[in-house]
């Protein structure tokens, strides 16, 4: 049976203070909630018998049968769906320099949204980018909404926060740091390496002054016609799917 106690520690997750102190995040929905159970430790589950009836093959601390309108009270949704589940927040650590000698690596500064965050790491599981490297001030990728966002990617993508900026001066000086900008080299006709960084602003400003200044190569993803008015820039989402695509298209 859900208890009170089990509600307010559910709605408590939606802020990012007592996700901190409590090392627990929520999930819902059953694509979500599937995924994650394969790669993170689950201490609650609850959902409708019939959910819990078509996946008898689940594993958690604890698991409740709840009923539709106990799953509508416990949930951050608007439109609750069949299972929420609680996780623990894993504890990583990686180098942001060991990773890139060798692999394509996201590094977000500063974004803010958390849609725009969940759905960065959704398009990284997608071009096979296995790690994304945030600076401190990026939204919470365990805020629900960030979590949502992802539909799963969580499971196969690690995020890392750091001190962005020192951990991009650390880098070997022959791994190439890329960034976009308005005033960068078209990306369709520049040179991409297999390996390195790609860097991601904050949707209003941009790339952080102290980080522009680390990077080696600047792209810029021309509208079209060329020269034509148009919008001032692009979603942040949707610019890292564009250049994502292009550097793996390079490698087809």
């Amino acid at each position: 049976m859900l208890s009170k106690n089990d509600v307010k520690n559910i709605k408590s997750l939606e802020h990012k203070k007592f996700r901190a102190e409590k090392g627990l995040f929520v999930a819902e929905g059953h694509k979500t909630v599937l995924e994650l159970l394969d790669r993170f430790s689950c201490i609650l589950l609850i959902a409708t018998q019939n959910w819990l009836d078509s996946n008898k093959k689940i594993s958690a601390e604890r698991i409740e049968a709840v009923s539709a309108d106990e799953l509508k009270h416990a949930s951050l949704l608007r439109n609750p769906q069949d299972v929420l589940a609680i996780f623990r927040i894993p504890k990583k650590e990686a180098k942001l320099s060991e990773i890139a000698q060798s692999n394509l690596v996201l590094a977000l500064d500063d974004v803010q949204d958390p849609g725009n965050l969940g759905t960065i790491i959704r398009l990284a599981d997608w071009f096979g980018i296995k790690d994304v490297f945030c600076s401190k001030a990026t939204a919470d990728i365990y805020n629900p909404k960030a979590v949502q966002a992802t539909m799963g990617a969580l499971s196969r993508v690690s995020v890392h926060y750091t001190d962005l900026k020192q951990s991009i001066k650390e880098l070997s000086y022959d791994i190439p740091v890329y960034g976009t900008f308005l005033e960068g080299e078209i990306i369709y006709d520049a040179r991409l390496s297999a390996n390195g960084v790609i860097i991601m602003g904050n949707e209003g400003n941009g790339i952080t002054p102290e980080i522009k200044q680390s990077v080696t190569h600047k792209l810029y993803i021309p509208n079209w016609p060329q020269g034509a008015p148009t919008s001032e820039s692009l979603n942040v989402a949707i610019a890292t799917a564009i250049v994502c695509s292009e550097f793996r298209r390079r490698k087809l």
